[in-house]
């Protein structure tokens, strides 16, 4: 399915167990005191607290990791996941970060269960 099908029914599911769900959220930013104004969308912001990006592809890509590491930067937040519709397994397809730091058992495959710390 489209990525876009899948954000409906996870915003379905997640709005059934009492969260707040927000989708395609624009977020803006200031740069050396110049404001960047819809500089990128997060895919969903739930409850005010985490980043979910997803993705419907056949295999997990470096720069998911690299998205989600920039997003949660610029806005601060503590926790993001990248979610991969696209692979055999929904465990295949997972990667979670909380504060500085990546569970490396929840990654996909071993190359990518280097430490994903934010510097």
């Amino acid at each position: 399915m489209l990525e876009s099908v899948y954000e409906t029914l996870l915003e379905i599911e997640l709005k059934k167990r009492g969260h707040k769900v927000e989708r395609q959220k624009t977020v803006s930013f200031k740069y050396e005191g110049v404001s960047i104004e819809n500089a990128f969308r997060l895919d969903m912001l739930v409850d005010d607290k985490v980043i979910v990006e997803l993705k419907s592809t056949e295999k997990m890509s470096p720069v998911f990791a690299k998205q989600l590491k920039t997003y949660l930067a610029i806005t601060k937040l503590q926790v993001g996941v990248v979610v991969n519709f696209g692979m055999a397994t929904l465990k295949d397809g997972f990667l979670r970060f909380v504060n500085n730091y990546s569970e490396p058992g929840l990654c996909a495959s071993s190359s990518q269960r280097e430490n994903h710390s934010l510097k």
